[in-house]
Formats: structure tokens, C-alpha cells, sequence
């Protein structure tokens, strides 16, 4: 009679136990064999799925969607709006929809669930997806769903620790640190109060000496002592344990909730520091309301608080560093018998703030290139894991394969940007009218920004031309529009303007130039730059965007393309009217101009098959992916793992190989170094170069050889095979 239900687990005993004749669905024998099929499909699954049918919305679920309903009371056979009633209002239109036949698919997706003791904040990724019957009438709905709170919960944390670490980097005093930590960190949890306290020696008497304030909230600065706030502060605080109040006035004597209702707060997490075995230092955030705190909130304030306290011993010690300077200085002046002994000491101390400051620096731009790959990363990985899945749908397998493809597309934007800004991106130059780029790119902007903001493009009469790499030229007009897109908040004019045959002025102590530029400006409508973060805007990782809306590499990229290709940017803003971005290139002679040239598919020729390829790389896991790669494209190949091996292997007359493939950066003879030696050997051997990056490449180019970027593809390999086998 339940042949059907074979296997299952936990579920599949529980479900054949039931009683269901007594319920909506009746006697399991009388099911319809599609509520069978699926039923035993969910529970076959180790994916958590529930199958919630007919009118009744009566609900069956597998073993892995048990976690996912907690500690709620029994759910088998349950109304699926009773299980979740506490979120039915936002679950009911999505579910409504898939019984009307709309399959739907959801990403962390938050919702407040009763599953324990107290309500919590959750977030899930889920597909409601139909079932049919036989006559295709939607008879049921099939929920799969994985909880990602914690990802969620992750995320957030690292956002808003990045955003402190960007408050307090150029921070050098511990009042100023402070107050940019409680400002974030106040926000981000929408508290009312967000304090930062001293402890006495007595480790009961502390100060509170940083404090932000929501409106309306009191300051709560000033002297307090612990026992003032009841035996359980005093206790847990002490022995180093967080204290965790969700509503004094009911957790807490009078007497006590008193002392917390005098300052306006009613729920609190104060948070200790201990050093050296003593209690140092306390961060408290408060709630004027009744409130329960999470897991998430009370982990966040614990990291905060260390960090904090790291940053403010830093301070402090560069503040020591800074007095032993100035009297270093009172002693050089006074004393010119040690005039040597303090020289030599002021350039030690000197020496050790500088390496402060540079590490400093590489601590800031390292934590921004970790939180940007961190979140590139986190989607290659989730979907690797779901395409993993058996029995993946093949409509979802192209989603994540295409989740992949584009993460990997921005991780490789994001280096490049890294390299722009620095100057070390090896550039492709190539003479092309600006002219009619900009005209294109101005065509582009008008879907790209909005239909509220208008674009106008202003150009001259006669053509004009620059020697740059288009493709940069292109991105750096594109990152200066999209800011001038956010400053406007998607409503207003942004103008583009070329002009010819302008010199280049003294930009930032950057001296000029009388030689022809052209100058290509972009002025918006918005709001301006404030005074406080002009200086700054070119910094890499630096943006006044909130936390996840910019990677603040937009500008940076712009900065180090035009200054690589010999020009400059330029900037002019007034606060609340707009701003002005002016690029400035060098000007060129019109050349042969391949502006309107379409790039045909490239194929390999023929005879690809008797075609030798020599590949030269040092790292074994690219050797091995390069050369399946050439095999799957029907090159015979031949792999070399250094540049001596690959000149034996060639010959004295490079007779024995059609085309090498080669890496740059590689140990002993690079392969720039190596190319030039083919070329020497055979002037027309095929000579690919590769790399992700190169100081040499960055200095001098490509030197005449092909050259394609780290991470490359399938398809870029065999376009830049076919391109360079053709020249032969």
C-alpha cells in the first residue's frame, strides 16, 4: 500500500505514521499518484524541501528542512500559513503566485520567525515552485529553500567593519577614533546610544569619554561607577563576560533599572576589555526601547571593541613617538656637541613612522581588496556548490554557470583597476578619433543613466585624435559618468564636451604642458564635492558611497589611465551645483583609423592539427589548464616549465615549433627576454605572450608580440592563436 515510500529517513517513518485519514488529504492509499511521486522525491532529497498541497496548504517536508523550522511545535501534516503564521502576510502573495502557476525564486530573503524562544531575524534563499497534475491544473507547490543568515549576517559584519576601519585610518586621536566607530556602529544597528568607557584602577569607577546619540537621546558622558548599575554589571563584567539586557524594568530590581532609566536606557550590551587580567576598558550599545539582541549584534560589538582598542593603543604610541620627536628637537637645538647622536636617532624614529604609514596604507588597501574578492569569491563558491546538486534544474545550472563567468569577469575588472591606479597596467595604445568615441559613449549614457538624467555631447567641427587604449579611455569615461549619475541621485544634465588643440595646465603640482591636448570634460548637475573630501577623491578604496554601493576604484582607475598615457585629470566642483571632471590627453597625427571595423570570428585554420605548439609556464596548475586547452582546440602540444628549457627544446634555428605560448613573469630568463631571442632565431615565428602581470610589460609594452591578459578563456586562446598563426 506505500510501496512508494521507500527509504526517507526520519520524515518518511514519521509520514507513514500519520494519521491522515483524519485530515484534508485522507487515506494515503487514495493519494494521487503526482502527490506521491513528489512526496517521495522531497523525502529522497537532501536538499530541505517541503511540499505544501491543495486549498488547505497542508504541509510535508523532508529531514533537511527539520532545522529550518527549529524548535516549532509539530508541522507534518499542518497548514503551511499556521507553521510560518508570524511571516504568513509576506509569504502568502509569493505563495499565491505559485499556485497560480508563477514559479518563484528568491535570494536571502528576510523574514522575522518564531522557531525558539524569542522571535529572530532570518534570511532565506528559496524557489516556491508549482505542481501539476495530469491535466497540468496546479494541485500543490513544491518549497525549496537553504537559510542563509548567517552569510547575510556576514556580509553585513564585514561592511560595516571595513566602513570603520575607512572612518579611522587617517585618525590620530583616540577621541576622533571613537567617535567614528560609535557613529557607525550606532547606525548600522539603529541604536539610540553608542558609548565608549575608561576603567579606574579599582576596575568599578569608569568614564565614559566617547558617546554618539540618536536624536533625542540623552549624552550619556561623564563618571559612573559599576555597583551603581547592580550586582549582575558588577559580576559579569568583571569576570570579562558581555552584559545583556533586553528591558531593565523587567529583568532588573527597581533599584537598579533606576540607575539605567536615568540615562535614558532600557535595553543595553556593554561589552568588557581585559588586559593584562584586569578589566581596561568597556563598549556599551543602547536601546531606549525594549529590545532583544542578537547573536549578530552581540559578535559585531565584541570585534568593534578589540579593534577599537588596537587602533587607540596604535594612536597612543605614535603620540609618544611624536613628543620624543619634539624634544629630539629641543635637545638639537641647545646641545650641538650630540648633534650626531640625535641625528642618527631622528632618522631611526623617523624611519619607524614612515613604515607605520606605509603599513598603515597596505593594511587599508589590503582590507579593501579582501572585502571585494571575499564577496567575489563567496558567489563563485555558493555556486559551485549548487551546481553540484543532482538533478539540477538546467535553467538554474546556466544561472550559477553564468554567476561564475560574470564574478570572474569583475574579479579581473577590479585587478585591472588596482593596476590602472598604480600605473602598472600594461596599456594597449592605439590611434583612433576621439571624437566619435565620445559620441558613442554619450549614446550609451543615455540608457545607462536613467531616462530623468539628459545627456548632451558637445563636439568640434574638425576631428580630432589620441593614441591611448581605447578600451581604458572608454572605462574611465564610464566611471566618471556613473559618479556623476550617483552625485545627481538620477536626475539632471550631464554634459560631455571635446575640445582641441587646448594645453595642458598645472593639475594637483603636476606641472603642464604647451604642447596640443585634447580635453575631454564631463560636468553634472549635482551635488558637489564637499571640501572635507576633495583631496581624497582619487584615493584607491576611498568613496562617500554607502557601505556595498562602490568599491571606490572608479576615480582611481581614471587617475592612473590618464596619467600613464601622458595626461591628466583635472577637477573643479561647487557644492551644491555641480562638478566638472576634465580628462586631458595628448593630441595625435590621424593614422590609419580602425574605428569602424568589425571583428569577425576568428577560426583556426585547417590544418590545426599538424600545427606544434611549444607552451612555457612555471605554474603547474595554469601549465596543465593551458595545455588542455590547445589539445581540446587540435594543437599538438608541448609543455616546458622555464625558459632554458623551452631554448633547448626550439632548437638554434626555432625550426621545431609553429607558435609558442608563453607566460611572462617566470623564474630565470622572463618571457620577454625569451621572445626576443625567437625573434632573433626566426624573425616570423608565432610568439604568444601571457601574463596577469608584468613590471616589464607595464615600463615597455608588448614589443610587437601578442599578448593576452591573465585570466584568459577558451575562446581568447584560440582567437589569439588563429590571429597570430595567420601572420606565418
Amino acid at each position: 500500500m506505500t510501496d512508494w515510500l521507500q527509504g526517507g529517513g526520519e520524515m518518511a517513518e514519521r509520514v507513514r505514521r500519520h494519521d491522515w485519514a483524519n485530515s484534508p488529504l485522507g487515506p494515503m492509499e487514495q493519494w494521487p499518484d503526482v502527490l506521491k511521486t513528489t512526496v517521495s522525491l522531497s523525502l529522497a532529497s537532501r536538499f530541505p524541501q517541503a511540499v505544501v498541497w491543495g486549498p488547505e496548504l497542508i504541509t510535508l517536508y523532508n529531514d533537511a528542512f527539520i532545522p529550518v523550522l527549529g524548535n516549532k511545535p509539530e508541522a507534518l501534516g499542518q497548514p503551511f500559513s499556521t507553521i510560518w503564521q508570524e511571516a504568513w502576510s509576506q509569504i502568502r502573495p509569493i505563495a499565491d503566485a505559485a499556485f497560480d502557476g508563477q514559479a518563484t525564486f528568491i535570494e536571502d530573503f528576510p523574514l522575522i520567525v518564531e522557531r525558539g524562544a524569542a522571535p529572530e531575524q532570518a534570511y532565506f534563499t528559496f524557489c516556491y515552485s508549482p505542481i501539476r497534475d495530469s491535466t497540468g491544473k496546479v494541485v500543490g507547490m513544491l518549497d525549496t529553500v537553504t537559510e542563509t543568515t548567517n552569510t547575510v549576517f556576514m556580509t553585513r559584519r564585514l561592511a560595516v567593519l571595513d566602513a570603520i576601519s575607512l572612518g579611522v585610518a587617517n585618525a590620530t586621536d583616540p577621541a576622533a577614533i571613537m567617535a567614528a566607530t560609535t557613529r557607525v556602529l550606532a547606525t548600522h544597528l539603529n541604536l539610540s546610544n553608542c558609548a565608549y568607557a575608561d576603567m579606574e584602577a579599582d576596575e568599578d569607577g569608569f568614564t565614559i569619554r566617547g558617546n554618539w546619540a540618536a536624536e533625542g537621546s540623552p549624552s550619556i558622558v561623564g563618571h559612573y561607577r559599576l555597583t551603581d548599575f547592580g550586582q549582575l554589571a558588577v559580576e559579569r563584567l568583571q569576570a570579562g563576560e558581555p552584559l545583556i539586557i533586553n528591558d531593565n524594568l523587567t529583568e532588573l530590581t527597581p533599584e537598579e533599572a533606576a540607575t539605567f532609566q536615568a540615562i535614558g536606557v532600557t535595553a543595553t550590551i556593554c561589552m568588557p576589555l581585559i588586559k593584562s587580567g584586569r578589566l581596561t576598558a568597556l563598549m556599551a550599545i543602547h536601546d531606549r526601547v525594549p529590545r532583544r539582541w542578537s547573536s549578530y549584534d552581540l559578535a559585531l560589538l565584541g570585534e568593534v571593541t578589540e579593534r577599537s582598542w588596537a587602533h587607540i593603543e596604535r594612536v597612543r604610541a605614535d603620540a609618544i613617538v611624536r613628543e620624543g620627536l619634539s624634544v629630539l628637537a629641543d635637545l638639537n637645538a641647545t646641545l650641538e656637541q650630540r648633534v650626531m647622536e640625535r641625528t642618527t636617532l631622528l632618522n631611526q624614529t623617523e624611519a619607524a613612522l614612515r613604515q607605520s604609514q606605509k603599513l598603515e596604507a597596505i593594511g587599508q588597501l589590503t582590507g579593501g581588496v579582501a572585502h571585494d574578492f571575499n564577496n567575489l569569491l563567496t558567489i563563485i563558491r555558493s555556486s559551485v556548490d549548487f551546481l553540484r546538486m543532482p538533478n539540477l534544474p538546467e535553467e538554474r545550472r546556466e544561472r550559477y554557470m553564468s554567476a561564475v563567468t560574470d564574478t570572474v569577469e569583475r574579479a579581473s575588472k577590479l585587478t585591472s583597476q588596482l593596476l590602472a591606479f598604480a600605473r602598472r597596467q600594461p596599456l594597449n595604445p592605439q590611434v583612433f578619433n576621439v571624437g566619435q568615441r565620445v559620441q558613442n559613449i554619450g549614446d550609451m549614457l543615455e540608457t545607462l543613466t536613467g531616462a530623468r538624467i539628459h545627456v548632451r555631447v558637445q563636439l568640434p567641427e574638425q576631428a580630432c585624435y589620441i593614441c591611448a587604449d581605447s578600451s581604458q579611455f572608454e572605462t574611465a569615461l564610464i566611471n566618471i559618468a556613473l559618479n556623476a549619475r550617483d552625485a545627481m541621485n538620477g536626475q539632471g544634465t550631464l554634459v560631455l564636451r571635446l575640445d582641441r588643440d587646448q594645453p595642458l595646465p598645472c593639475i594637483r603640482g603636476h606641472g603642464g604642458s604647451g604642447k596640443p591636448f585634447v580635453a575631454i570634460s564631463l560636468a553634472d548637475t549635482g551635488s558637489g564635492i564637499a571640501s572635507s573630501t576633495f583631496e581624497r577623491i582619487f584615493e584607491p578604496f576611498f568613496t562617500t558611497k554607502e557601505v556595498g554601493k562602490g568599491t571606490g576604484l572608479g576615480l582611481s582607475q581614471v587617475f592612473g589611465f590618464a596619467k600613464q598615457s601622458g595626461g591628466n585629470v583635472d577637477v573643479a566642483s561647487v557644492l551644491g551645483q555641480g562638478t566638472v571632471f576634465t580628462l586631458y590627453l595628448p593630441q595625435v597625427e590621424p593614422e590609419t583609423i580602425l574605428d569602424n571595423v568589425v571583428e569577425t570570428p576568428l577560426e583556426l585554420a585547417p590544418d590545426a592539427g599538424r600545427r606544434r605548439i611549444l607552451i612555457v609556464e612555471d605554474n603547474l596548475e595554469v601549465g596543465r589548464f593551458a595545455n588542455q586547452i590547445l589539445q581540446d582546440l587540435g594543437y599538438q602540444t608541448v609543455w616546458a616549465t622555464h625558459a632554458e628549457e623551452a631554448l633547448e627544446m626550439i632548437g638554434p634555428d626555432a625550426r621545431a615549433f609553429d607558435g609558442v605560448f608563453s607566460d611572462v613573469v617566470m623564474p630565470g630568463i622572463g618571457g620577454v627576454a625569451l621572445a626576443r631571442e625567437l625573434r632573433r632565431r626566426r624573425p616570423d615565428l608565432p610568439v604568444i605572450l601571457t601574463s596577469g602581470y608584468s613590471e616589464e610589460l607595464a615600463k615597455s609594452g608588448y614589443d610587437g608580440f601578442e599578448f593576452l591578459a591573465k585570466p584568459y578563456s577558451a575562446d581568447q586562446v584560440s582567437r589569439v592563436l588563429a590571429k597570430a598563426m595567420g601572420k606565418d
